[in-house]
């Protein structure tokens, strides 16, 4: 199966970062967030991606047109320029498309754009700044079972700030530093039947979570698939910090607890 990762906003609320490159390389660690989705998807046997490109989407196909010498160690002989990989992060049998969607188009307009490329009748689709333990398999088994357009993984986003409860003399009488909400939230990791471009098709450059995702509610066409592990997007620094500390203490997502 294929995956479509959306890799065209902006990413505004992190402009420190995302003002000379795109979200979706932005650095966790040791790679960019795209990197940390793609190997998400690689741990369940997904090898073929399409990035949606848009926001100086020129980065991206930068970042992959030399992959390997962004990120191996690598010697040059400066008199024949003959190049050699001295370390060993690379891929095999990945394939990677890269498409211009646009720079003003919205999340479902990316989406119809890339069309074409489609060629499997299920297909993944998420963003590109949001990472998690997330199974692939299971998501994909419910999609399946309930035979609808798009199953859609739900998540408990952890708050942003500490929760404190205080007594009637204003005394903390418990702290909790970043605890989860009981509310489920979008978190991308759709699974979408290849009939969705005929459902999308009748609206103009559209934001997918609003309208699309809306009517698929109202005609029970959207099935919702409830992951209780960890998961967490790239919105702001303290998101990036946040993240970077994670993976450096667990170093895969899928030991996070």
């Amino acid at each position: 199966m294929q995956c479509i990762i959306l890799a065209g906003g902006r990413g505004s609320r992190i402009s420190e970062e995302t003002y000379d490159k795109p979200k979706p390389l932005i650095r966790i660690a040791d790679k960019p967030i795209l990197i940390h989705i793609i190997e998400i998807y690689k741990k369940f046997g997904v090898e073929d991606f399409i990035i949606c490109l848009g926001y100086k989407g020129e980065k991206i196909k930068e970042f992959f047109l030399n992959y390997n010498y962004y990120e191996n160690d690598f010697q040059i002989n400066l008199e024949s320029a003959e190049k050699k990989i001295l370390t060993s992060r690379r891929y095999k049998n990945l394939k990677i498309t890269l498409v211009d969607t646009g720079k003003e188009s919205n999340t479902g307009e990316r989406l119809k754009r890339v069309k074409k490329y489609v060629n499997s009748r299920n297909f993944y689709f998420t963003y590109g700044d949001g990472v998690g333990k997330i199974e692939i398999n299971k998501l994909l088994k419910l999609h399946l079972q309930n035979k609808k357009l798009v199953t859609m993984t739900l998540s408990h986003p952890s708050g942003r700030w500490g929760v404190v409860d205080i007594d009637k003399k204003n005394l903390v009488t418990s702290f909790k530093e970043k605890v989860s909400t009981s509310s489920w939230v979008n978190s991308g990791f759709f699974v979408m039947n290849y009939k969705i471009f005929d459902f999308i098709k009748k609206y103009k450059n559209p934001v997918l979570e609003k309208k699309p995702l809306e009517d698929l509610a109202k005609n029970k066409q959207l099935v919702g698939f409830k992951n209780n592990n960890f998961w967490h997007p790239v919105d702001t620094i303290r998101d990036k910090n946040f993240l970077e500390d994670t993976y450096k203490k667990f170093g895969d997502w899928y030991k996070v607890k």
